[in-house]
């Protein structure tokens, strides 16, 4: 049976399915197809496990052997290492600068020298810090008594001819050791001298001072730094010297 349409009109548009229905199918089907796959993937690695499970219990040796190869494999890559970190420790405590050796090196290298002293003294965590934004700190350490060291260095070329350490070195250290650092011992090392307002300086903010003597017997000798200097610090916590 025709439906009669009146000549000359048109033929009602077919409605277009709408671009949100077209995209919640299309993400329906991506929804779909993504379970599939994981399904498929949580069967085939059971399946895998399950395999591997049935084989070793026909082949018990493979576990025992493959322990032992492992714990093999395991020694002799570890055991260079820990002969070379055994080695290392001797070399750091033998460790003696003689002040020719100190007055020849460039600042930078400097500081990696007290920080090794450092280390020889039993400081584990001793660490190069100076550079850029360093806030007057160029080594920091923790003693085995627990107490936190700022150290902050200046080279002088020329030694004791040179420069003397001036109040304003210590008027920085003196702000950021102890506020910005942490510091429970705060420190300034030189290989020259100090001027005697700075030494006045640093008696009255508890500062330390290594000077070129004192650092001759620091770092020629085999005595901690914490044993040169006055007025250290109680420590943090015991030891079996305590």
């Amino acid at each position: 049976m025709s439906t009669w349409r009146r000549p000359g009109a048109r033929r009602p548009a077919r409605r277009q399915p709408s671009g949100r229905s077209s995209a919640a199918r299309s993400r329906k089907r991506r929804q779909a197809y993504t379970g599939t796959e994981t399904l498929v993937g949580v069967v085939i690695l059971v399946g895998l496990v399950s395999a591997l499970l049935d084989w070793l219990a026909a082949h018990p040796w493979v576990v025992p052997l493959t322990l032992l190869f492992a714990a093999v494999g395991a020694f002799f890559w570890f055991r260079p290492r820990v002969l070379e970190a055994r080695q290392q420790q001797v070399r750091t405590r033998a460790l003696r600068y003689p002040m020719e050796h100190l007055d020849r090196l460039e600042h930078r290298q400097f500081e990696y020298a007290v920080r090794d002293l450092m280390l020889r003294d039993g400081c584990t965590d001793a660490v190069q810090v100076g550079g850029a934004g360093d806030n007057g700190a160029d080594v920091k350490a923790t003693d085995p008594f627990g107490r936190r060291w700022v150290i902050q260095c200046k080279h002088r070329r020329a030694g004791l001819a040179g420069a003397g350490v001036g109040t304003q070195d210590l008027q920085v250290l003196n702000g950021t050791g102890r506020p910005v650092h942490k510091g429970d011992v705060v420190v300034l090392v030189t290989n020259g001298r100090f001027t005697k307002p700075a030494a006045d300086f640093a008696r009255s903010q508890r500062l330390h001072l290594v000077d070129r003597h004192t650092l001759a017997t620091w770092a020629g000798g085999s005595r901690p730094l914490w044993e040169l200097l006055r007025q250290v610090p109680p420590p943090r916590r015991p030891t079996p010297l305590s």
